[in-house]
């Protein structure tokens, strides 16, 4: 029979600190500790394996298993020199849960199992302290009846508390033996009338239910969602570990406490931790009583302290890693209950990695390895002050977009947040139902964006990204209503309204909103710590690059700042929306003929020459990848809703209101009547019922030739303009939503017939330039060969191959997106991770076609996928040159890419470009 359960105990355990698959963390840390001769109870180990058979069996234990766990139970009696439920001298017990990844608090926990009416003044008699073993007793009902009985702890709050209050007993502490010996009686009355039954009497049937209470714990609905953020599997099981009692709580010299070898929220090196007095471990975390800080146990107990630290010194040396312990003091003598590795913060994590490194006690390819990519985060962005955030309100959760800590005032229109932050009004956060790129101007002075609709791909969060504003799109609990400055917030029947001007604070992170202003801390990007690890980083990353989506010179210059090699992506939309453009956008849009078109483009060649001028000095010497125009001009026009009310209105409109409308849509008061209808007009010519698929990226060029024109025209002009200066600039022209190369073709000629122009005029017939295309329809993957005869570079738009390959909208899919996770049809929301087993291997096999035509092609990835860690190693095994992110992700690139080299998962010779 296969094993299925591990002893340990008096310096043996039959596991080691390497069999977490099997023993998970905790049991794996027991039984090597126990191996080391520490301080350790004896118990044994039920494996992971056992909880996935215990939910293949109808939620029970297999015989053969059970057999196992009492021939176990057998030898601990024998360790232990007691025996369960022994009336004289009984063997209490400790089971808890222990997954192989650290869950904390996700799971179970009961002590003082085998305790029952008379076992209880067995151990009364023993220790000749009554108060003692009652205490014992009471909290043993308390944790069994909620775990393995699932009574609601309240009911044993309600209990407890108001026998503190009818005896006035200011803490737990003061209540005596009577006092628990009645709470005891009202706990087992409460047992009969929850479940039907008694109280348990027989230690093994406790001791059975218990085990089977940590595994179902595995499936709680917080172990649950704890595994899904932490992108735990859900198959893995969790161990039970059963282990002989020791007791915290037998008087003032006991204790128990928590700790870690170093700080881990700063990774300072610092003795970590704290402790209370004649307490079981429960206490220490559920915030009953104020532990003391672990420094205060020298005073207290020297002798245990200074053997407290030598054990957890040695056990950081042995793990290599900052440790996570927690121990108990019975009668002034110490017993380690668990060492795992200790989570931690990002900055901890960096500033860990790179001082074991220093120690010596790792290499420097370990260290880089040792931080998650997305840890990262918390360096580059604002976080909560955790105790501040406690005092506040959580009204909503959304999806998280754009990481980061955001405080403001509510403002519900982006005008409204520029007026208020010109009037010292700020800072703002924009509520919006949804973002358009009408809203640029007051996403970029607000402090955050959050959104009621929308997903991770949204405009909002494409923007805020690339920004590197907090941002929250999907708040589905937010009703905004822009008109009356207000939303309100739905919570089943309760609902509360945000007006202009309430405080509000949201993580980005984690997509939770709470009213109230709450405290940030800014984060420190340019340590040297963080620079040291990124440095490491960047050794072993090798030639695969790493690039940033930047529109503007300003996003440029913070990606330079994040260590970007180029612009991997300029969407010269962007530049349009700005106050001293749009008219003259509108106004090509709304020319009937070429010739006026020309007029409009030949006042926004100059602004776009400015514009690029700025990225190719802010990157001086880095590629920089230009996407022609790409969305479809209605967007550039106002909304044909908005137009249609207002029009209604006209008739009957006072002289405010025309006003409003002139400012609004820039015609002159005497002219609305006239040119209010004509723009409705246009703009029902252009509506389109599918504009994701309609006339837009390189189909607009076709249309229009003259766009194309003028674009290449400011690129290569403001190229010529910079070059002449000194500045080495390398241009890359991208062709955007082609499906095949004809597409393609019609408008690199177009390029390439202004370049040489331009570059001729200019005496710079030698700049170097390229022309490419990004691949976002499937058609030009599957004919990447023929794409790649006109094509000098591929960029894969990630954001509409997802959506052209799935026939997935990716704001829709948010409305039934949780449906999908929940029945595990998709494993990742596949606009955030790429879908590796469908967009992925179309993905490779354009990679492999287009360097069939053209072994040289350079080959990089530009869509929101570029910065997420999981898809960033994906590009990296699949020969791509870089991936292009928003400036604010650009560390999490480089790590992840580090991390795929030293993975060994694409040979360097295999990078073809």
């Amino acid at each position: 029979m296969k094993k299925y359960v591990y002893s340990f105990g008096g310096g043996t355990a039959d596991g080691d600190g390497k069999m977490k698959d099997i023993l998970g963390g905790k049991g794996a840390g027991l039984a090597e500790m126990c191996r080391a001769n520490l301080p350790v109870p004896p118990g044994f180990t039920i494996s992971t394996e056992v909880c996935n058979l215990y939910f293949e069996a109808g939620n029970r234990v297999p015989d053969e298993i059970e057999k196992q766990m009492n021939t176990a139970l057998a030898k601990l009696e024998k360790q232990a020199g007691k025996k369960l439920g022994d009336a004289k001298d009984p063997l209490l017990l400790s089971v808890r849960s222990g997954a192989k990844f650290s869950m904390p608090g996700m799971m179970n926990t009961i002590l003082n199992l085998g305790l029952n009416d008379i076992t209880v003044e067995a151990l009364s008699a023993k220790s000749n302290n009554p108060r003692f073993a009652y205490d014992c007793y009471r909290r043993f009902i308390q944790m069994f009846g909620e775990v393995a009985q699932n009574i609601d702890m309240e009911h044993f709050d309600h209990i407890f508390d108001s026998r503190k209050a009818k005896v006035k007993a200011k803490l737990d502490t003061d209540l005596n033996a009577e006092d628990l010996k009645a709470i005891i009686a009202d706990y087992k009355k409460l047992v009969k009338k929850d479940t039907g039954k008694e109280f348990p009497q027989d230690a093994l049937t406790q001791l059975c239910m218990s085990r089977d209470a940590v595994f179902r714990s595995w499936n709680n609905p917080k172990a649950i969602y704890y595994r899904k953020m932490e992108r735990i599997p859900d198959n893995i099981g969790t161990a039970a570990n059963i282990q002989a009692m020791v007791f915290g709580n037998s008087g003032e010299n006991s204790g128990t406490g928590v700790g870690f070898t170093r700080d881990p929220a700063t990774g300072e090196k610092v003795f970590y931790g704290e402790y209370l007095i004649n307490a079981q471990g429960e206490d220490v975390v559920a915030g009953i009583r104020t532990p003391e800080p672990i420094s205060q146990l020298e005073t207290d107990m020297p002798a245990v302290y200074a053997k407290l630290r030598e054990i957890t010194s040695n056990l950081e040396k042995h793990y290599r890693d900052m440790q996570d312990f927690e121990f108990t003091v019975e009668e002034g003598e110490l017993y380690m209950l668990q060492t795992r590795n200790g989570k931690r913060t990002g900055p901890a994590a960096v500033r860990l990695a790179v001082e074991f490194a220093n120690e010596g006690l790792i290499s420097k390819k370990e260290a880089v390895l040792r931080v998650d990519p997305q840890q990262l985060d918390q360096l580059l962005h604002p976080v909560f002050d955790r105790k501040s955030l406690a005092t506040l309100k959580k009204i909503a959760t959304g999806i998280s977009a754009s990481p980061g800590a955001a405080v403001g005032r509510a403002v519900f229109s982006a005008d409204h947040a520029v007026t208020a932050v010109s009037k010292g009004n700020g800072p703002v956060i924009l509520i919006r139902k949804e973002t358009t790129p009408d809203d640029i101007h007051g996403m970029d002075v607000a402090r955050g964006i959050l959104t009621a609709v929308g997903g991770k791909s949204s405009h909002a969060a494409v923007v805020a990204r690339g920004m590197g504003r907090p941002c929250i799109v999907g708040a589905s609990q937010l009703s905004v209503d822009e008109r009356k400055n207000q939303c309100i917030v739905s919570d089943g029947d309760t609902k509360l309204a945000i007006n202009e001007g309430d405080w509000i604070s949201f993580d980005g992170g984690t997509g939770e909103v709470w009213l109230g202003s709450a405290k940030t801390n800014e984060p420190d990007p340019k340590s040297p710590v963080f620079a040291t690890f990124m440095s490491w980083a960047d050794e072993f990353r090798g030639g695969f690059g790493v690039r940033a989506n930047a529109d503007i010179p300003r996003d440029a210059k913070a990606a330079r700042m994040f260590g970007a090699e180029g612009i991997g992506l300029c969407r010269t939309e962007h530049m349009f929306f700005a106050e001293d453009r749009i008219p003259h956008m509108q106004a090509m849009i709304l020319a009937r003929d070429e010739k006026t078109r020309r007029k409009a483009l030949l006042k926004l060649l100059p602004m776009q020459r400015s514009d690029f001028a700025g990225l190719f000095k802010a990157m001086d010497g880095y590629p920089v990848v230009i996407r022609t125009l790409d969305p479809p001009l209605h967007e550039f026009l106002p909304k044909r809703e908005n137009l249609m009310v207002d029009l209604a209105k006209l008739p009957h409109a006072d002289i405010k209101t025309k006003k409003e409308m002139s400012e609004r849509y820039r015609i002159p008061v005497p002219a609305l009547k006239k040119e209010l209808p004509e723009l409705l007009h246009r703009v029902e010519e252009l509506h389109e019922f599918n504009p994701m698929l309609g006339h837009r990226g390189c189909r607009l060029g076709v249309t229009y030739p003259e766009i194309t024109e003028m674009q290449a025209r400011a690129i290569f002009e403001a190229a010529v303009q910079v070059a002449k200066k000194g500045v080495k600039v390398i241009p890359e022209v991208m062709i955007p939503l082609i499906g095949g190369v004809k597409e393609l073709k019609h408008q690199k000629d177009i390029v390439v017939r202004v370049a040489e122009e331009v570059l001729a005029k200019a005496g710079l017939k030698d700049l170097k330039y390229y022309v490419g295309t990004m691949i976002e329809i499937p058609r030009a993957a599957l004919t990447a060969e023929l794409v790649a005869t006109e094509a000098e570079f591929f960029s894969f738009g990630t954001n509409d191959l997802t959506q052209t390959t799935m026939g997935l909208s990716r704001d829709d899919y948010t409305k039934f997106q949780k449906d999908y996770e929940n029945a595990k049809i998709f494993a990742d929301d596949p606009f955030a991770v790429i879908d590796q087993e469908g967009v992925g291997r179309l993905i490779q096999h354009a990679v492999k076609l287009g360097r069939s035509t053209r072994p040289d092609l350079e080959v990089g990835i530009c869509g929101e996928h570029g910065g997420e860690p999981n898809s960033v190693q994906f590009c990296y095994r699949s020969g791509m040159n870089y991936v292009s992110c928003s400036p604010y992700r650009v560390p999490i690139a480089r790590l992840a890419a580090a991390q795929a080299a030293i993975s060994g998962d694409k040979s360097e010779s295999q990078r073809t470009a």
